[in-house]
């Protein structure tokens, strides 16, 4: 399924991306579901389903709608990765990306989303950072995810994009929630969850 997608943007068949993206978070959730994922996790994937949706109308009602429903799932991520200790060396790395991302761009954003998008990178930042304390695959997910986003920003800001942008950009998102899973399930199809929260998340 993710193949086919990012088939069809490199091959500039909009159809096939349309038909395949709205079932790729159903299918990574459902495997999740079966898996025994925590909830958390599920509605984490569901909320970034949401977002799927909304930016495929490309206006930008559709574009914040979109960035809403994954900030919500960002706020389940950071649900299932609990109170466990990250790692103050990588979140300052973080702080400083997102403050000279966030400078760089400003004065190119259109000024309606300045703020909204401001608020969501602080947030995306956020979980990027605590998602390590899941193990290495789930770190690599969230920078991913911290990735994927600064690609679509630099086209909301109408920045010089790379080739096949567009298949990146979604190449990088979609690594970065399977890694997100692979780590939530600890690689072996079972729920992995920092320290004694584990109990917690997994009856959630």
């Amino acid at each position: 399924m993710s193949a086919a997608d990012l088939a069809g943007l490199l091959a500039g068949a909009d159809t096939v991306h349309l038909l395949a993206k709205p079932l790729l978070m159903p299918v990574l959730a459902a495997y999740a579901l079966t898996r025994g994922g925590p909830r958390w996790l599920i509605a984490a994937l569901l909320f970034g389903w949401g977002g799927d949706l909304a930016l495929l109308a490309e206006d930008d009602t559709a574009f914040l709608l979109g960035m809403g429903s994954f900030a919500v799932g960002h706020l389940c991520y950071l649900r299932l990765f609990g109170r466990a200790r990250a790692s103050w060396t990588a979140g300052a790395a973080y702080a400083l990306a997102l403050t000279a991302v966030l400078v760089a761009m400003w004065g190119d954003l259109p000024a309606a989303i300045r703020l909204p998008m401001a608020g969501y990178s602080l947030l995306l930042a956020t979980m990027a950072w605590r998602s390590g304390v899941l193990g290495r695959y789930a770190g690599a997910g969230g920078a991913l995810f911290l990735l994927s986003d600064s690609l679509i920003a630099t086209g909301v800001a109408d920045w010089p994009q790379p080739p096949a942008h567009d298949a990146l950009v979604m190449a990088t998102y979609l690594a970065a929630q399977l890694l997100l899973t692979a780590g939530a399930l600890g690689g072996t199809g079972r729920p992995s969850v920092p320290g004694a929260y584990r109990g917690k998340v997994a009856t959630v």
